[in-house]
């Protein structure tokens, strides 16, 4: 149940939610489901026996290393795991939102003639967008695969729990990672809606009002382009929340494990 309300209020639901409400669309609300329900669907036969051999081993671990007696490994030290995550988080965040490329001229000219600009028309396309936004979520998806290993290889250090939670991790990021790139490679198409709201809302108030529009100042700070721009920074940050999930679990389990054995 914590899991369910957890990916429910995350920012990326709520997101998708009010754009969808802003651009009148009417999607049937999903049926309500558990985890269990909804892994089920992800994984077939052959992925549900893989599965289970993998939860077979990893139960075993804390037998084994019970039995093996071996000597704990360096302690993990948490407080520096945790800086360690949320600078790497920070740094994510900061390229992410890192403005367009102004416009250059097309081409420089000697004598003082005026200099041919881009055509400002052509941003209204989503082609212009699009590549850019499929660039930023592949940097996203690289950093943040390096920094789950990362942190599953920290929290394996821990004791015998979260050595089972680490193999865990490991399995599940394997199993289910094509699933959740397609899931991914979804977003930009509303991000392809949002770009055709914003345009259309533009229109409308250019007509309201009775005013020619002005494609230079479509960049400017109120401007709908400017306006669509925060739309893509908004998205590309509320997937990162998501897909920081399995790294701040790892977190926080690390967390409860320490305090429940000071206690």
């Amino acid at each position: 149940m914590y899991l369910h309300h957890r990916l429910n209020s995350s920012r990326l639901v709520v997101l998708l939610q009010q754009w969808a409400r802003e651009d009148g669309a009417r999607a049937a609300p999903a049926p309500q489901q558990d985890v269990a329900q909804t892994l089920s669907q992800w994984l077939g036969t052959v992925d549900a026996v893989q599965l289970s051999r993998a939860l077979h081993a990893i139960e075993s671990l804390q037998e084994t290393t019970g039995r093996a007696g071996a000597a704990p490994g360096p302690a993990m030290d948490l407080a520096a795991l945790d800086r360690f995550v949320q600078k790497a988080q920070v740094d994510l965040s900061t390229l992410l939102t890192a403005p367009a490329a102004t416009p250059k001229p097309l081409r420089a000219r000697a004598d003082n003639t005026p200099v041919e600009m881009p055509d400002p028309e052509a941003d209204a396309d989503f082609a212009a967008h699009g590549p850019r936004y499929l660039d930023r979520q592949k940097q996203m998806d690289t950093r943040l695969m390096a920094l789950r290993a990362q942190v599953r290889h920290a929290v394996a250090k821990g004791n015998p729990a979260l050595r089972q939670l680490a193999a865990l991790d490991a399995v599940m990021e394997q199993m289910l990672g094509a699933r959740e790139q397609r899931l991914w490679a979804s977003l930009p198409g509303h991000l392809e809606r949002r770009l055709a709201y914003r345009h259309q809302m533009h229109q409308q108030a250019l007509q309201a009002r009775g005013q020619a529009d002005e494609p230079p100042r479509w960049r400017q700070p109120g401007g709908w382009l400017w306006a669509f721009e925060q739309d893509m920074h908004a998205l590309l940050l509320a997937e990162m929340q998501v897909r920081l999930l399995p790294i701040t679990g790892l977190l926080e389990a690390a967390h409860n494990e320490k305090t429940g054995q000071q206690e």
